[in-house]
């Protein structure tokens, strides 16, 4: 471990200016640990972060370290539906841009990473690649579900709630009543969207405790898991144990084969790529593929079944599921609290509840919960979640309707006769087109409100919600804007979508489409500041959709 020697006289600045700030100079020999905090007031996953980092630093300064925390953005995509959705995913890199920037500056020893949600989590995770400090995760827990008429509603309900209400399946009074208490407290919303997913991920991977990320957020076994947490990362600093001790090859696979068995986020396909390519490796989208074709899906949570995140932590959560697809694990990896992946298994003891997680041999599908698409509409290569679609959808062939921008779509589900067999066709929406591949998760929701995702597909170059469940085929690549053939596409072309057999294509003879690339016209699609740069330098879906770490 390279520490400031503060006894230097050239180190007289730094001396003083923390001298400042309350530290005492013998605060400043021991390791200082930066605790990189996203809480703020208006994301629910992140305000209970501002008590959890006291408990965090209350464990630092027990263990001889000393605490050092500062603050980074923390969107919520829920929030920022809409206009607000160009600027998420490009957060996710301004994120891990910013607490590099922020560590490089102050030369911190350690990192304990407080975050939460969608693109919170992977921004920290490329961070933490980046800078290969000892580093520990600790997310927020999860949110309490409402409970009505003996039923648990989560966010997820809320947003199909919207189709519901569109078809008069509902009346305004209940549309009202969910619209307030659906989102019963903070922490993460409580289903398996991307933001616990990614949770999972952290503790799949062994880089964060395990239950943290599906243990309520007001539990008081959270508040003692953060004390454990601030000690354990004054071990790792003085062992010098890095980042990349803990988060490689072997890791990265077993944290893409839980996403996979418990059915997560589509997401999660695009922050494990932008990740691995921070972290140098070559993971392409074809080996992610055939690494979570590996296991079978043994559980599924809201929206993919009435299962939500508090009963899969009741049900023994990330850990139960790693001890039931063993088999398939690298077991030898290291976890940073303490011990291999093995070990802790070995240890852990269970009753696995088989209504919420199933054994190996009554899997709820096969291969893995995604497919990965190619054909000449994706030629690089498109994502859907397999396990949140209809069988009866796996094969789907109908025609093109076709809009320009997330808005269209809208108006069109509120305004327009939807004929069932259609494929609606979301194009300019990638992360240059959007720009900031827009998550179309209001339209994907209030297409099941309204019971049309057993016959109508939705396709696009954008991207869709971990809540997302129906024929949604998102990340098509190249998108659009880059000229690809989704800009080809008119209304009332035959789009053939097959799930088993992992295509997407555009019936429509090649000589006709290279035709119609001549007649391409782009929407008008202006934008400045930070949209503009990010359209200027990002990367394609295929890759992770990388801004500012960008490799090729």
């Amino acid at each position: 471990m390279v520490r400031r020697n503060i006894n230097d006289m050239t180190e007289a600045y730094y001396v003083g200016l923390m001298s400042s700030v309350g530290y005492r100079k013998k605060d400043l020999e021991k390791p200082v640990i930066g605790i990189v905090n996203s809480w703020n007031d208006v994301n629910p996953g992140h305000k209970p972060l501002a008590q959890l980092a006291g408990y965090v630093k209350e464990g630092i300064w027990a263990a001889g370290g000393t605490p050092a925390e500062f603050n980074v953005p923390a969107p919520c995509d829920g929030m920022a539906q809409g206009k607000g959705m160009h600027y998420v995913l490009p957060q996710r890199d301004l994120i891990a841009a910013s607490i590099e920037a922020m560590v490089e500056a102050h030369g911190f020893d350690a990192l304990i990473f407080l975050g939460s949600c969608d693109k919170i989590i992977p921004g920290m995770l490329m961070a933490a690649a980046r800078l290969d400090l000892p580093t520990i995760f600790l997310t927020a827990g999860a949110m309490l579900p409402y409970r009505e008429a003996e039923r648990a509603y989560v966010t997820s309900d809320l947003k199909e709630a919207i189709g519901k209400r569109r078809s008069e399946e509902i009346d305004e009074q209940t549309f009202d009543r969910w619209r307030i208490n659906t989102c019963a407290s903070a922490g993460t919303c409580s289903m398996y969207g991307t933001a616990n997913t990614m949770g999972a991920f952290l503790e799949a991977t062994g880089i964060a405790p395990f239950g943290s990320s599906t243990m309520l957020f007001c539990a008081a076994a959270k508040s003692r898991q953060a004390r454990d947490v601030g000690e354990q990362i004054v071990r790792l600093a003085q062992e010098g144990k890095n980042f990349s001790y803990f988060l490689n090859e072997a890791s990265l696979a077993n944290g893409i084969r839980l996403i996979s068995a418990t059915g997560g986020s589509t997401n999660a396909v695009l922050h494990t790529m932008a990740l691995a390519q921070v972290m140098g490796s070559a993971l392409t989208l074809e080996q992610f593929d055939l690494i979570q074709a590996s296991v079978p899906v043994i559980a599924k949570f809201k929206p993919s079944s009435e299962m939500n995140i508090n009963d899969f932590h009741q049900a023994g959560g990330v850990a139960a599921v790693l001890s039931a697809i063993r088999d398939s694990l690298d077991l030898k990896v290291p976890l940073v609290m303490g011990g291999t992946l093995e070990e802790y298994l070995h240890n852990f003891r269970n009753t696995i509840n088989c209504k919420v997680i199933r054994p190996l041999s009554e899997p709820l599908h096969e291969g893995g919960c995604f497919s990965i698409l190619k054909g000449n509409l994706a030629p690089r290569g498109a994502v859907v979640k397999k396990s949140g679609v209809e069988p009866k959808m796996y094969r789907h062939k109908g025609p093109a309707v076709v809009f320009d921008s997330e808005e269209e779509v809208r108006d069109y589900l509120l305004h327009k006769k939807i004929e069932p067999g259609s494929v609606l066709v979301i194009r300019y929406e990638g992360p240059k087109g959007g720009p900031g591949m827009r998550e179309l998760s209001i339209p994907a929701a209030m297409l099941v409100g309204m019971g049309l995702h057993t016959s109508v597909a939705m396709i696009t170059d954008g991207r869709f919600s971990g809540a997302t469940r129906g024929p949604c085929v998102g990340h098509i690549a190249p998108e659009a804007w880059d000229g690809g053939p989704l800009a080809l596409v008119k209304d009332g072309d035959l789009i053939e979508i097959n799930l088993d057999e992992k295509k997407l294509e555009l019936l429509v003879p090649s000589e006709e489409l290279e035709q119609r690339r001549k007649e391409v016209k782009k929407p008008r699609r202006d934008c400045k500041g930070v949209l503009s740069a990010y359209r200027s330098g990002v990367g394609g879906a295929e890759k992770g959709a990388v801004w500012l770490y960008r490799q090729d």
